[in-house]
């Protein structure tokens, strides 16, 4: 008899244990001559060393399945004890897989550009209206590269200005203050990551969500660094920004021209920067359209509105100015 342990590392014990730990409880039956004991993420198991192995090397192919797919049912375990694995239907154009198993997939052609330009540059620049997916995918891509091992960290910013009106002063310590800016990055890593272990990440400081002001200074190696709504940086914000990168890391940065909340007098720190790195080699760019637009179908009727409303004013200050010229 031998005693051997064995800690999950990878994923939340919650998935792994089932509801009411019935899925550990399916293990433990599968398992008859075993005496297995877990808590918390580690599971002791006492036992024959021959079945024990057999055992561990199990649970290993059980908490990988977990890790990729974020679900656990009890047919998966019964298949993958019995040496038979789980079908696994193909999913095109797949990222990662979500919470619950939902796919997370490229669903247009310019999100399907996004991924191969990370792929294939270190920095890339994703512009388009609201709604067509350009950050939901940059960190989709993030995700991935972590649970792949390619990157240490995953490094997420934004420039803290308000979307046209004032929230005045915000109580509590910083990380308080500064969430509200933020949340729509924890929205999109609570699709991806399960709770306990997003929560373990960002403890640990492997997920780090940050405004662009705590930027200055970092060189950000093994990690991949997304600027969300870039088009609210000024020229020295994005210019900073940009020259944090270090060895073996990439960085997508993600605006709307047609969003910008900076003063009238700023110039789009953006804008001005993918003038200046046009042509530079090692850097990609894909332009998203009210095509890409993957909410709500009246977002893109919103946005088409809109964009007719802009021209039709853009039209009549032109004729306003051609009158007074004359």
């Amino acid at each position: 008899m031998i005693e051997r342990i064995y800690i999950l590392e990878t994923v939340d014990p919650l998935i792994f244990y089932g509801v009411n730990n019935c899925n550990m409880q399916l293990i433990k039956t599968l398992f008859p001559k075993l005496r297995i004991v877990a808590r918390g993420n580690v599971m002791k198991v006492i036992g024959d060393e021959e079945e024990s192995e057999v055992f561990l090397k199990k649970v290993r192919e059980i908490e990988k399945y977990c890790e990729e797919f974020n679900i656990l049912s009890e047919d998966v375990i019964i298949d993958l004890v019995k040496g038979n694995g789980p079908v696994v239907v193909k999913q095109e154009n797949l990222i990662i897989h979500g919470m619950n198993g939902k796919p997370i997939t490229a669903r247009t052609e310019n999100q399907q550009l996004l991924v191969k330009a990370f792929e294939e540059n270190d920095l890339v620049f994703a512009t388009g209206p609201a709604g067509s997916g350009k950050t939901f995918v940059a960190i989709a891509l993030a995700v991935k590269a972590l649970k792949n091992k390619m990157v240490r960290k995953i490094i997420l910013s934004r420039p803290a200005v308000e979307a046209g009106e004032k929230l005045g002063f915000l109580p509590g310590e910083m990380k308080d203050k500064l969430d509200p800016y933020l949340q729509p990055l924890y929205d999109a890593l609570q699709d991806m990551i399960p709770p306990a272990k997003l929560k373990e990440y960002m403890e640990n400081n492997v997920i780090q969500i940050a405004p662009l002001a705590f930027m200055r200074g970092r060189t950000l190696n093994d990690a991949v660094i997304i600027l969300d709504e870039a088009q609210n940086t000024t020229t020295h914000q994005i210019k900073m920004f940009l020259t944090r990168l270090g060895m073996n890391a990439k960085m997508i940065v993600t605006g709307d021209m047609t969003q910008i909340d900076l003063p009238m007098s700023v110039t789009s720190g953006l804008k001005e920067a993918m003038g200046v790195l046009k042509g530079v080699e090692g850097i990609g760019k894909v332009e998203f359209t009210k095509k890409d637009i993957v909410r709500h179908k009246l977002v893109q009727r919103i946005v088409e509105a809109y964009d007719k409303f802009d021209r039709g004013k853009q039209r009549a200050s032109k004729k306003e100015t051609n009158n007074i010229t004359k």
